[in-house]
């Protein structure tokens, strides 16, 4: 299998996600295609220097055109044809790639997915899912930023692709809510009542509405919402972490019984730190599109860029866009929308 990366986005240059392709081709026997500046992704391959077995399964497709993070994504997609999102994007509409990964501006990403592979029949909108920890076993929410305003077949979609995706963390028959203002059948505003009828009619495994305390407990598995309430979550639950990371170094550095107890917890601190570590997820699967895109932070560390493409492998492996178009003829019943 043969993944595109696009070596040019994210903030901290190709470098960085070099060096992640490297450590995911260390770990499989997977084939990748660096789309970006050869000059400059010659560089960093030397500076790297992977050993023979990992540099025979690298190729480069040169192009300087890059999507800048403060970009417009229509303007940029427009004008930039040959920019390294849209020639990543290009080689898995060709087939020359089963998935394309990008850590750069992920309007521009989302717009090159739709615009390159196109959308699945009688999906209206391809969306961002994301991984969030939880005491239990990883949940999937969507959608996190791609669509701000939503209507209730909109969601009802959200929740047959983002269950179709949870296959990649062995959830066979994930539980599926709605994120509301209470548990209550009845609760929240217009559009979660509707897509709740929508949902209690479908063939999911749908539990019924969470609240915002229920996303990281573990007892459901996948939560829909639209992107403007879910992409508050992501970053919501990103600023608590590293807020708390920050309190706890504070409160370690405050005197030195703390020190003591920290360096004999430091164990349990790692593996903590590991658990809600957003790297250790990779990046945010783009559903919806005619084939595989994944979108990453643009803050990536190589562990993130490495885990983003093995995401992707695993997307491809797990059919998950097999199991979307299962499930859409599974519920065909569901009213449909204009866009």
């Amino acid at each position: 299998m043969r993944i595109a990366l696009d070596a040019m986005g994210g903030d901290y240059g190709p470098e960085e996600l070099i060096a992640g392709a490297i450590l995911a081709l260390e770990e499989t026997e997977l084939e990748l295609t660096l789309v970006g500046d050869e000059s400059a992704i010659g560089v960093c391959l030397e500076k790297l220097n992977p050993v023979d077995p990992v540099m025979e399964r690298i190729q480069v497709l040169h192009t300087t055109e890059v999507v800048e993070m403060g970009e417009s994504p229509v303007d940029a997609i427009r004008k930039k044809k040959n920019s390294s999102v849209m020639l990543a994007f290009d080689l898995v509409k060709k087939g020359e790639a089963a998935a394309a990964v990008s850590a750069g501006n992920s309007g521009a990403t989302l717009a090159a997915g739709i615009r390159k592979l196109g959308r699945i029949k009688n999906i209206s909108r391809p969306g961002i899912a994301s991984v969030f920890p939880t005491l239990k076993k990883p949940v999937v929410m969507m959608d996190v930023g791609a669509n701000v305003d939503c209507r209730p077949q909109h969601l009802f979609q959200f929740a047959l692709m983002a269950s179709a995706f949870s296959s990649v963390y062995d959830m066979e028959v994930p539980r599926v809510g709605i994120l509301s203002i209470g548990e209550e059948t009845g609760k929240g505003n217009q559009l979660v009542k509707e897509t709740f009828s929508l949902l209690e009619q479908s063939s999911l495994n749908f539990i019924g509405n969470v609240e915002g305390r229920d996303i990281f407990q573990g007892n459901v598995d996948v939560i829909v919402c639209d992107g403007f309430v879910g992409n508050i979550c992501l970053k919501v639950s990103e600023g608590l972490v590293e807020a708390s990371t920050q309190m706890l170094r504070e409160g370690i550095m405050s005197s030195s019984i703390a020190k003591l107890g920290y360096l004999l917890a430091r164990p349990v601190f790692r593996r903590i730190k590991k658990r809600v570590d957003y790297a250790e997820y990779g990046g945010a699967p783009l559903l919806g599109l005619d084939g595989t895109g994944i979108i990453c932070h643009g803050k990536s560390s190589s562990v993130a860029i490495k885990n983003a493409i093995l995401v992707a492998q695993q997307t491809v492996k797990n059919q998950v866009n097999k199991k979307i178009i299962a499930s859409l003829a599974e519920n065909a019943v569901a009213p449909k929308v204009d866009v």
